[in-house]
């Protein structure tokens, strides 16, 4: 798993971390022209003054200047009596403070670093970011040195308790250094930063004013096991089915249902509604291939999702239109299937205790066990779907949800059915749409990519949500050239159970 830094529009990834090797594309707005929420604020001490700042269980290892303006503070903080080590960054920018506190979230099994923060902070921001307990992109972390036993703190800290931290101790800066309170609090973050943002609505509402998530990868112990479904089929049904034809299958779907909506734009705008079967592309060439009935099969079984003996839906498919490459992938001679990191990794570390695990390992059976296994074990820890939003809608908290109709690693359906949730839980009586909305994007993948108008300006709508109570009563979206000329552009209204 790799994170890529998409340098054309700098303060994309300020909102879009990455979650695995979707490359954001969406263009959040921000310029920097947040007025201040101070007058004539400036610092009360010196930037080196806060290595002696004292916070429970942190100590503060570094502060120093790495910009002419931006001042990077790097500190740890233990759980004890456990022996773990969360590592937190905080940028301060040393004059112009705009009064808000900027919390950037991670992706995957990363949980967060400080990259670009600094241009965070060169906005106004106090902005903060931590690695959630460990290093790199692995989910080997759950695992103790002795390779048998979880490492449950470590894996609480990368749950939850480290975002909650990072706010906590970059908020005590922000107003040691200024003399004053953080004003407001924003959480901007995709895929896990999405989680971790929902995360913190749910257990920690005080934390944050306002939320900004993208393809958020709620319900965790459901879909991680089922971003492995595509391999077990392929692997049990002996039918790997290569990245051509996996493409050509797509395109025949999208070309299938694309005018369902009355416009022909390379664009599914409802997928759920699509039920195109891929039996009716058996026999087309594709290169050197000829699609097959097995093919279908497989390809039937992905969209489908993973279900269990009795045939129960244990989890959503794929959408149709959505890009299969990255969970069905294959390569090599003869065809052999290749696991999306995230997923095998859970498998791996965090279900068996066996990181040798292959996926010719796992047959039907051993897969249903295996992800009921998930269910029960990890709901309550990272399931992040618990829709109880009461004390975050008592402390006027705004939350904004946006997720790609086309995301080929989250499927949309489990962001609709938390809102869902939200709705029934609250009751009638709770306009939910007063302080949470969801906005689907048709066309979009989990990186904001695709044959589509990409969202644009959310943190505005959320900044004027929060602090001016205008409610964003769409969000916009535009389709750009290679000239950045805009070809097409609309209005996404929220989401609304019909």
């Amino acid at each position: 798993m790799k994170t890529r830094i998409e340098t054309l529009f700098l303060l994309v990834t300020l909102l879009w971390p990455s979650f695995a090797c979707a490359q954001p594309a969406t263009d959040p707005g921000i310029i920097g022209n947040y007025p201040p929420l101070y007058s004539d604020i400036r610092p009360i001490c010196d930037y080196h003054d806060l290595l002696n700042i004292q916070i429970e269980g942190t100590k503060i290892v570094s502060a120093e200047k790495i910009a002419e303006n931006i001042c990077l503070v790097t500190a740890i903080v233990n759980h004890a009596p456990s022996d773990d080590e969360v590592k937190i960054w905080i940028a301060i920018p040393i004059s112009g403070w705009n009064g808000r506190f900027y919390g950037r979230g991670g992706g995957g099994f990363r949980g967060g670093s400080p990259d670009l923060l600094a241009e965070i902070a060169s906005k106004g921001f106090v902005a903060g970011a931590t690695d959630t307990g460990h290093e790199g992109d692995s989910g080997s972390f759950a695992l103790r040195t002795d390779g048998h036993s979880l490492d449950w703190q470590l894996i609480q800290d990368f749950a939850y308790l480290a975002i909650h931290d990072m706010t906590v101790v970059g908020k005590k800066l922000a107003e040691t250094f200024y003399g004053k309170p953080v004003a407001y609090s924003y959480f901007i973050g995709e895929s896990t930063g999405g989680r971790q943002g929902m995360m913190e609505a749910q257990r920690y509402p005080e934390d944050y004013d306002g939320i900004l998530s993208g393809c958020p990868a709620i319900n965790w112990p459901r879909f991680v096991p089922s971003e492995l479904w595509p391999q077990v089929v392929m692997c049990q049904e002996n039918n790997y089915v290569s990245e051509a034809k996996l493409k050509a299958v797509t395109d025949a779907v999208i070309k299938a249902c694309d005018d369902e909506d009355g416009v022909i734009d390379g664009v599914i705008e409802n997928p759920m509604a699509c039920t195109w079967n891929p039996k009716e592309f058996v026999g087309a060439t594709v290169g050197d291939e000829v699609f097959t009935q097995k093919d279908a099969d497989v390809v039937l079984k992905i969209w489908d999702g993973p279900k269990s003996s009795s045939g129960r839906q244990m989890w959503y498919g794929l959408n149709r239109g959505s890009d299969l490459t990255a969970l069905a992938a294959t390569g090599g001679t003869p065809l052999k299937g290749d696991a999306f990191p995230i997923s095998i990794e859970w498998f791996r570390y965090f279900l068996t205790s066996n990181p040798e695990l292959q996926v010719e390992d796992i047959d039907y059976s051993f897969y249903e066990l295996l992800f009921n296994q998930s269910v029960e074990e990890y709901s309550a820890v990272i399931g992040t779907d618990n829709p109880d939003l009461s004390e975050f809608k008592k402390r006027n908290g705004k939350l904004l949800i946006i997720h790609g109709l086309s995301d080929h690693l989250i499927p949309p359906q489990g962001s609709i059915e938390y809102y869902e949730k939200v709705e029934k839980h609250m009751g009638e009586e709770n306009n939910i749409s007063d302080f949470v909305r969801l906005f689907l994007l048709p066309g979009l993948d989990h990186g904001f990519n695709g044959n589509a108008p990409k969202p644009s300006r959310q943190l505005d709508l959320l900044i004027d949500w929060v602090e001016k109570g205008i409610a964003p009563e769409y969000l916009p979206v535009e389709l750009k050239d290679t000239q950045d000329n805009v070809e097409r552009n609309k209005n996404i209204y929220p989401y609304k159970r019909n």
